[in-house]
């Protein structure tokens, strides 16, 4: 057996290991998509359960220190003018 026809031959094999392993990569991606819809709960609406955990989480309270030095920022790019920087500032200060 010549030379080409040994690669020819190499070529068809690897071309069909490669054919069948795509072909097993897409059906396992086609009953992982099927699995996953079968558990997915109707609806758009969102199991209880996650409904309670959203409603207990809360982020932290912002510093106002931080707020503070934010607007500072702000003010002094340009972005507020002095009445609002001091409108900001007492609202966080709550006064």
């Amino acid at each position: 057996m010549g030379f080409r026809r040994r690669t020819r031959r190499r070529g068809l094999i690897a071309g069909a290991v490669a054919g069948g392993a795509i072909a097993h990569h897409e059906a396992k991606k086609a009953g992982e998509q099927q699995q996953y819809d079968d558990q997915a709960p109707a609806g758009d609406q969102a199991p209880a359960d996650d409904q309670q955990d959203q409603a207990q989480y809360a982020p932290p309270p912002a510093d106002p220190a931080d707020e503070i030095e934010h607007l500072a920022q702000l003010h002094g790019s340009g972005a507020l003018s002095d009445e609002e920087f001091a409108a900001a500032k007492a609202k966080i200060l709550g006064t």
